[in-house]
């Protein structure tokens, strides 16, 4: 299923500033980057969970804000893209 993944990180302070690199740099491991503070994920229910947990963990939730779209598994109905860069196709094997 597609995990769309955004997040809002306060970043007035250094402490700000380490939660979004844990944050980006977790959601590097699940998806792909899409705009600053979205990424498009495709993953199973135990990566899922396993995902959200992870990132609960890092923010401070007074101050910082996550969110998570769930747009299952026929997704590419549900995506429409206009403008500058359309990125890879996460579904697919990358071979470099």
């Amino acid at each position: 299923m597609m995990i769309l993944v955004c997040y809002d990180v306060n970043t007035e302070t250094s402490a700000g500033k380490t939660r979004l690199r844990k944050i980006a740099k977790e959601c590097v491991n699940y998806g792909s980057r899409v705009q600053n503070s979205v990424f498009e994920c495709i993953l199973n229910n135990a990566e899922y969970m396993m995902l959200k947990n992870i990132l609960a963990e890092i923010i401070d939730e007074k101050i910082d804000s996550l969110r998570f779209y769930n747009l299952g598994n026929s997704y590419k109905g549900k995506v429409e893209h206009i403008g500058r860069k359309q990125g890879i196709q996460v579904e697919e094997a990358l071979i470099f």
